[in-house]
C-alpha cells in the first residue's frame, strides 16, 4: 500500500482540510490549518506531500513526521507544524482504518470513557457574559472560557480592569461555584497590566488564565505564576515539545494547550502531553477549530491521563457561516451530555466526513483576524 493522491479543501468559516488517498482506496482525513493563512498552508502541505509522501507507504507516521520536520534545514513555526499535523492526522486516520481500530487503541488503549469539555461565550470583545453562562450551563455544560478583555493598552485605565472584573462576576453570579470559568488573557495583556488584572480576578476563582503573555514574552510565566493562585495556561502558540520544554524545566505553568492542528499533529502532542505528565502539569488541548482537529484531540484524550478538559468550537464566535457539527455524516459522534463527549469507537479518528458537504462548500472561505488598533491609532494585539 502507498500514497497515491491528496486534496486540500478550503471551507468556511475559516478551515482547510486534507484528503489522503492510498492505493488500495483508503481515505484519511485530516485538519492542516493557521487560521487567517490558509492559502500559505495550502503551499506548504503540497510541498510536504509531493517531496516526502507521494508513492510512500502510509504505515511510517513517525518516520515520515521525521523526514517531513528534519528534512528541511529551516524548521519549525505555525506554517510549517501546521502543515505537518494535518498530514499526520490523515496518516492516523489510515492506519486506524487499515487496522479496524480508533486511533487510541493505536495508541496505548483508552485511560478514560469519556472527556469534560468546555463552551466559549461572549465573543472577542467579550459582552453580555452572564446570560451566556446560564444559557450554556442550562444546556449541560460545567465549564466556560471567556475572553478577559479587548485590547488593552501597556498599562491601562483602572475602568479598563473593573470592566473586566465586572464580567466574571457576572458570570460567576449566574452560574455559581460548581462550574469552572477559563478566562483567556489571549496574549493582549502587557506584564504590568497581568499583574494586575490577575490579582482583580483571583476572587473570582478562574479555572485558569489563558496566555497571560505572548508566548515570546514566556520568560515572564514564572513570575506571573509566583504571583497568583490562579493556574497558569498556555501553549496555543506553541509548536513543538522543543518550544514546551521551556515551560516545563521554569515551572512556569499548570495547564498547557497544544493545538493538534498547529503543533505537530497527534504524533507530537501525544509526545508534549507525555511529557507534561512528567511535571504535574495538566493538559487542555487547543481546538477553536473543525470536526477534524476535535476528533484528533480526542483520540489523544482517550489515551492520555493528564488531560483536564478539551476545547471545542461549538457556537464559537468565529463560526457564524458553518459549525463544527456541519461536515459530519454523523453529528451525533460529538453529543455533549452533562458536560462530556464520549470517545468515538469508530475506525481510525472516528468520524465520517460528508465529502459532498465539503465539496459544496469548497473555496467559500476568506477568514482573516481583524487588526484592531489602540484609540491613538497604534496597531493593538488581537
Amino acid at each position: 500500500m502507498y500514497i497515491t493522491d491528496y486534496e486540500l479543501f478550503e471551507v468556511p468559516p475559516r478551515w482547510l482540510f486534507l484528503k489522503l488517498t492510498t492505493s488500495d482506496g483508503t481515505v484519511g482525513w485530516g485538519e492542516p490549518v493557521v487560521e487567517g493563512r490558509s492559502h500559505t498552508v495550502v503551499a506548504a502541505v503540497e510541498e510536504l506531500l509531493d517531496n516526502y509522501l507521494l508513492g510512500e507507504d502510509p504505515a511510517r507516521i513517525e518516520d515520515h513526521w521525521q523526514a517531513m520536520y528534519r528534512g528541511g534545514f529551516y524548521r519549525g513555526g505555525p506554517v510549517l507544524m501546521s502543515a505537518i499535523a494535518g498530514v499526520d492526522q490523515a496518516l492516523w486516520d489510515i492506519k486506524g482504518k487499515q487496522f479496524g481500530a480508533p486511533v487510541h487503541e493505536l495508541l496505548g488503549g483508552r485511560a478514560r470513557d469519556r472527556i469534560r469539555v468546555y463552551q466559549w461565550i461572549g465573543g472577542d470583545r467579550p459582552a453580555d457574559v452572564g446570560d451566556a453562562a446560564r444559557e450554556k450551563v442550562d444546556a449541560g455544560f460545567t465549564a466556560l472560557k471567556m475572553n478577559a478583555t479587548a485590547e488593552m493598552r501597556p498599562i491601562d485605565t483602572p475602568a479598563t480592569v473593573a470592566d473586566a472584573v465586572d464580567r466574571i462576576a457576572a458570570v460567576r453570579e449566574s452560574v455559581g461555584d460548581e462550574v469552572d470559568i477559563g478566562v483567556d488573557f489571549h496574549g493582549r495583556v502587557s506584564k504590568p497590566m497581568v499583574r494586575r488584572l490577575a490579582a482583580a480576578l483571583e476572587p473570582y476563582d478562574p479555572m485558569f488564565i489563558e496566555e497571560p503573555v505572548l508566548p515570546e514574552h514566556n520568560d515572564a510565566l514564572p513570575a506571573i505564576r509566583q504571583s497568583t493562585t490562579t493556574p497558569i495556561a498556555t501553549g496555543e502558540r506553541m509548536y513543538s515539545r522543543w518550544d514546551f520544554k521551556e515551560v516545563f524545566e521554569t515551572d512556569a505553568v499548570d495547564l498547557i494547550q497544544p493545538d493538534v492542528s498547529h503543533a505537530g499533529g497527534i504524533t507530537e502532542l501525544k509526545k508534549i502531553a507525555s511529557m507534561a505528565e512528567a511535571y504535574d502539569v495538566s493538559v487542555a488541548p487547543h481546538c477553536p477549530l473543525g470536526p477534524i482537529a476535535l476528533a484528533s484531540c480526542i483520540q489523544v484524550d482517550a489515551c492520555t491521563p493528564n488531560v483536564l478538559i478539551q476545547e471545542q468550537s461549538l457556537d464559537i464566535h468565529y463560526n457564524e457561516t458553518s459549525d463544527v457539527l456541519d461536515y459530519l455524516a454523523d453529528p451525533t459522534v460529538f453529543e455533549y451530555r452533562d458536560g462530556f463527549v464520549d470517545i468515538p469507537d469508530g475506525d481510525g479518528l472516528g468520524i465520517k466526513i460528508d465529502e459532498e458537504h465539503v465539496r459544496e462548500q469548497r473555496g467559500n472561505v476568506d477568514w482573516h483576524n481583524p487588526v484592531w488598533r489602540h484609540d491613538d491609532g497604534s496597531v493593538a494585539e488581537w
